[in-house]
């Protein structure tokens, strides 16, 4: 099946990909990296989270976030805490000293989304939002 138009699953990643480039543009300047942006933003919204689970969630492996986790704490963005129900698992915490990253990565983000729906109207950026969150959705697990 030939078509001149770009499939579903082609064009969602396509644009994702964009947008991670951008993303990356509107950091430059600032100490922090792509993925260092991701698991802050993924901290904020999941804070106490579990090492383990925030690996997941960022769909990195275990040691690769461990590193990465190292590089925040340095910087005095996250603490680790001990996990009182499991003494070998450690939570994740914001410090105080993260607000001004996570508001360098609103203001990026804000861009960003701007760009992106430049030309839609508000509706349609609204019709679009609603279907992906139902894409989101439909292929999330149970």
């Amino acid at each position: 099946m030939k078509t001149d138009r770009p499939s579903f699953g082609f064009l969602l990643s396509n644009v994702a990909r964009l947008m991670r480039g951008a993303f990356e543009r509107e950091l430059e300047g600032s100490k922090l990296t792509l993925a260092q942006a991701r698991a802050l933003v993924y901290v904020s919204r999941n804070e106490g989270v579990r090492q383990v689970a925030l690996a997941e969630l960022l769909e990195v492996q275990p040691m690769t976030l461990a590193r990465l986790l190292d590089q925040l704490a340095a910087a005095g963005l996250i603490e680790r805490r001990a996990d009182p129900a499991d003494r070998r698992a450690f939570r994740i915490f914001l410090t105080r000293a993260a607000d001004p990253s996570l508001d360098i990565i609103a203001r990026a983000s804000a861009a960003i989304h701007a760009r992106a729906l430049d030309g839609l109207s508000g509706a349609d950026a609204q019709a679009l939002m609603r279907a992906l969150e139902t894409v989101h959705s439909n292929l999330s697990l149970p």
